[in-house]
């Protein structure tokens, strides 16, 4: 292999590939990347893989650097366009494929893009990602002459969807697709299961120009909780650039993260299928483990990443998953991965069958004290060493503490999370409390532990 053509090892991550265009990732990187998820999914016994690209700018020349390396490794190519990520995933159940791989930087900057990869039904992650670089490098590599075809995977997602969820009442909403792929097809979908929809920045524009693409970030939902107030809508949705997350406002213009809608998603599951295991991930309030455990289910946390958690599922053939970050993952009824637009037609469904209004039930969902993600960045690789160091210097007296994913301390009144970020080289933090004071008083807690260990580091909190 020419040294050259090997993709830096920066932009294998530990969900997916991910880099900054024209820089550590190119058209010729891809190409010899497409070939190694190629040779993958043939000694995988799998023959064909769909491919789809979200809608930013270089993911057309990316798609078809793509397509060209699976093609030539004797992999069949189902090429479905520009799609939000879900429906790639979608089209693999579709299509009977197994197989998939999505071109997108998902929330990251204009100037990023990337892939998210399935292979035989399975996310990649950790060192299966690394083991394409690997493969490159060996130049292990399978060769032959694969068909491309071009497919509609559009047409059937909305019929599945609209064949599954049904409306009990109309809703009013404002649809916020921040210039990403989904508002080529979500708001439409959304109207047609029955609902009065306001779009917002349904423009597919891949250089984002009226608000990054982030539903997590407060900032990003301003216009959406200006429209429905402006409005008198019932509620809001924002969905991320690649449509595989889900934000929400309610009628009064309050944010409801995704640990609290689990709630409501989870009573919502758990209402057929009793006993049903749901996990979520470390970020979460501690009001979900018991709201789950209170509808009957059995609640599990686990690690933070789409690809692990969707491995967890699988494992523990849960019904529901979800993240803090606004990933849902529906099995019950669906296929188990996470697809922003899907949650927010099932949560519309809910609410539509509930006799309080949609700002009652949103109210209604326990509450307390808490912080949005917090980030301290660092350097690159520096937020992993961190991490070690204060796990090993850890000590809170009076608290259960987890290290399954960082250091997570739960105290009766509240808890505090730090870890590392998978994705980029940050901690997040993250502290919740029965009120202020105990809010306080559990990051005093961890401002006592950086200062222990980092003592020259400006906390975010």
């Amino acid at each position: 292999m020419n040294a050259a053509n090997l993709p830096p090892l920066e932009i294998f991550r530990a969900y997916d590939i991910r880099g900054v265009v024209g820089q550590s990732l190119t058209e010729v990187g891809v190409y010899q990347i497409g070939r190694a998820i190629g040779t993958l999914v043939r000694r995988a016994g799998c023959s064909e893989v769909v491919v789809g690209r979200d809608g930013r700018l270089s993911g057309p020349a990316l798609s078809d650097a793509l397509v060209r390396g699976l093609a030539a490794t004797g992999c069949g190519v189902i090429d479905v366009g520009m799609v939000p990520t879900p429906v790639v995933y979608f089209a693999s159940y579709h299509f009977d494929t197994g197989c998939g791989v999505a071109v997108t930087g998902s929330h990251n900057p204009p100037d990023y893009n990337g892939l998210k990869i399935v292979v035989a039904g399975k996310t990649l992650s950790g060192d299966d990602i690394l083991g394409i670089r690997a493969l490159i490098a060996a130049d292990d590599l399978e060769t032959g002459f694969g068909h491309v075809r071009e497919a509609d995977a559009l047409t059937p997602y909305r019929e599945r969807i609209l064949g599954d969820v049904k409306l009990a009442r109309r809703l009013r909403v404002g649809v916020d697709c921040g210039n990403g792929v989904a508002g080529a097809s979500a708001p439409a979908l959304i109207e047609a299961l029955g609902c009065e929809v306001v779009p917002l920045f349904a423009q597919v524009d891949g250089n984002f120009p009226n608000h990054h693409p982030d539903p997590t970030k407060p900032e990003n939902l301003q216009d959406l909780i200006a429209c429905v107030r402006e409005k008198g809508l019932d509620l809001g949705v924002a969905f991320d650039g690649d449509g595989d997350r889900l934000g929400v406002v309610t009628a009064s213009g309050r944010i409801v993260f995704a640990d609290r809608l689990m709630i409501l998603f989870a009573r919502d599951v758990l209402s057929r299928v009793p006993g049903a295991t749901i996990l979520f991930d470390v970020k979460c309030t501690r009001h979900l483990p018991r709201a789950i455990a209170a509808a009957g289910g059995q609640p599990l946390m686990w690690k933070t990443g789409h690809s692990l958690i969707k491995a967890k599922m699988a494992e523990t053939g849960a019904a529901l998953a979800g993240e803090m970050s606004g990933h849902i993952f529906i099995k019950e009824r669906w296929y188990g991965f996470d697809d922003g637009v899907y949650a927010a037609c099932r949560l519309l469904e809910y609410l539509s069958r509930q006799t309080d209004t949609p700002e009652q039930v949103f109210a209604a969902i326990p509450d307390s004290a808490s912080t949005p993600e917090l980030h301290l960045h660092l350097q690159e690789g520096e937020h992993f060493a961190l991490i070690g160091e204060l796990v090993a210097a850890a000590d809170f007296p009076g608290a259960e503490l987890s290290t399954l994913d960082g250091i997570r301390a739960d105290y009766p009144d509240g808890f505090g999370l730090v870890r590392a970020s998978n994705t980029t080289p940050v901690l997040v933090l993250r502290f919740e409390a029965d009120d202020a004071a105990a809010l306080t008083r559990i990051q005093a807690a961890f401002r006592a532990l950086f200062a222990r260990v980092r003592p020259d580091l400006a906390l975010p909190f």
